[in-house]
């Protein structure tokens, strides 16, 4: 069963990465954004301190832990007003995806590299016409020899910029049947045929999206990760840790939201007292406070469930933990930015960027709708409208 009480390890993990949070923090955060670059430093000093592996393998340089542990990882660092973007994909995404279905050569070429952050993978899915709908993919693998050939388009695939190589979710010709029959290759980013154009996005973060083009790009028979004809299992092999870290992702950005503005409120006094001794200021703070714990606890059962392979009962706690801390972090938001009124909106308080980011919790991977059709047709057995 799923204790409600973390481990020793995991407060000490929670403790450790908290501090490294710190030493960074949100400042680091915006001046490396204002700059155009990546998050290069935390990134770096996070892979050397074992931090972005705790998921993948001890035999291949990682912890041996699991996405439990990586998704503490992410919510301190986020909670510290520095959130790595990236560990949602290239560890969580890719790095488990490869350490459970991929050959002796793919974990050997990779898994070692995206442990300690020497190495970085994007995730290519989601394309113009196949939004929440993955079965109308058409990137399209076709046999040439021993080689394959890939063909497609994808967009807002992040970080491609920083990537060694995508994990590009495509399919074979014969599942033009139809029936989705998804294969996950390993692409190259400097491959021929491999094109990237970037989105201009108004959100304001560090890693930046882009819309990819592959035209007949050529790959080796083993870039193909796993099983041809299991594709839809490895799929969502790194779909449900996705959701899991998008909810540690937008329950750290909550949390240090939140922490601004009970700092705020405890010492902004406007007329005897500080304004959080008002019961219409502390109690949304409280509020959104368990919100975000409760969006916490079903984030460990999902990460428990993960991690115990259970992989159906994963896939239902995944989608409702991914609800519930985007609910949670964009009300936070919201609160800590009303708490601090005009001050909620000025750079020196730095709030006002995650109105934009917390939305991201809502829209992706996967949205609050797509999660509310997956609840009432796959848990309640209500009739399918999709």
């Amino acid at each position: 069963m799923t204790t409600l009480i973390e481990s020793e390890e995991h407060k000490a993990l929670r403790s450790a990465v908290a501090a490294l949070g710190k030493r960074y923090g949100r400042d680091y955060l915006t001046r490396t954004v204002a700059e155009g670059k990546p998050l290069t430093e935390l990134w770096t000093e996070a892979g050397k301190l074992g931090y972005l592996g705790v998921n993948l393998p001890e035999e291949y340089g990682g912890g041996g832990g699991g996405i439990a542990e990586l998704s503490i990882v992410l919510e301190e660092l986020g909670a510290a007003g520095s959130p790595l973007l990236m560990l949602v994909v290239s560890p969580a995404i890719c790095g488990t995806v490869i350490s459970r279905f991929g050959t002796e050569d793919q974990k050997s070429r990779w898994l070692p590299a995206l442990a300690d952050g020497t190495r970085l993978m994007a995730f290519g899915i989601t394309e113009p016409d196949a939004g929440s709908n993955s079965h109308r993919i058409t990137t399209t693998a076709r046999k040439d020899g021993t080689d394959w050939l890939l063909t497609g388009r994808k967009v807002f695939i992040s970080g491609v910029d920083m990537a060694d190589a995508v994990l590009i979710v495509g399919r074979t010709e014969d599942a033009c049947t139809g029936r989705l029959k998804p294969c996950l290759f390993i692409v190259p980013t400097d491959a021929e045929g491999f094109q990237k154009n970037p989105i201009d996005m108004e959100l304001n973060a560090a890693e930046k999206q882009f819309e990819l083009v592959l035209d007949d790009v050529r790959l080796p028979a083993d870039a193909l990760v796993g099983d041809e004809d299991a594709g839809l299992l490895q799929l969502f092999a790194g779909l449900n840790p996705e959701r899991i870290m998008t909810a540690a992702f937008a329950i750290g950005m909550g949390r240090y939201a939140l922490a601004k503005a009970i700092e705020y409120a405890r010492d902004r006094t406007v007329w005897k007292a500080p304004i959080g001794a008002h019961q219409a200021i502390a109690h949304p703070l409280a509020q959104a406070h368990i919100d975000l714990e409760l969006a916490r606890l079903m984030m460990q059962k999902a990460a428990h469930l993960y991690d115990a392979g259970d992989d159906i009962g994963a896939g239902e706690a995944a989608n409702m933990a991914k609800y519930a801390a985007g609910e949670a972090c964009v009300k936070a938001v919201d609160q800590a930015v009303h708490t601090l009124g005009g001050n909620g909106l000025t750079r020196e308080f730095g709030l006002a960027s995650l109105i934009t980011a917390a939305r991201v919790a809502r829209i992706a991977p996967v949205s609050r709708e797509m999660i509310l059709n997956y609840v009432s047709h796959q848990t309640l057995g209500l009739p399918k409208s999709y």
